[in-house]
């Protein structure tokens, strides 16, 4: 198989294996007009298989939502053909508008223009491998980002 590489754009590596579509459609790649190039499976020393997205333009990516959606995602920016700058990923303090919560008695379920605002409630726990869970900052429905 063979996949060009880029002049200018950015590489998304280290996806977890099978979750580059849900990325994709969450950072609404489809509505770009350039080339974006999904490859999955690819075979990795570090994770064992992977994903990768290659996107041929420099755009602005919410780095928060990619942080929210994979932490362990690298994203390379290329310039000229060559990689400019590497920039790791952290799961984000504060969420806006990117998940809804579930309970139907929310402020945000029932008013239409109030934004779905969740904030990490556990920082200290991962920091020791613990799973994230986000809390609504309305009503405090727990959101677990695994």
């Amino acid at each position: 198989m063979n996949i060009d590489s880029i002049q200018n754009g950015i590489v998304l590596d280290h996806i977890r294996a099978g979750s580059a579509m849900e990325i994709y459609h969450t950072l609404r790649l489809d509505d770009l007009d350039c080339t974006v190039a999904i490859i999955k499976n690819v075979k990795s020393r570090k994770m064992g298989k992977k994903d990768i997205i290659k996107i041929d333009e420099a755009i602005n990516l919410d780095l928060e939502v990619l942080g929210f959606l994979d932490p362990n995602i690298t994203v390379n920016v290329i310039r000229h053909g060559a990689l400019a700058e590497k920039r790791a990923l952290q799961l984000p303090k504060r969420l806006q508008g990117v998940v809804r919560c579930k309970n139907p008695r929310c402020i945000t379920t029932e008013e239409p223009n109030c934004e779905h605002s969740f904030y990490l409630a556990n920082p200290e726990a991962v920091k020791q491998g613990e799973e994230p869970v986000y809390r609504c900052s309305y009503c405090e429905s727990a959101y677990r980002a695994s």
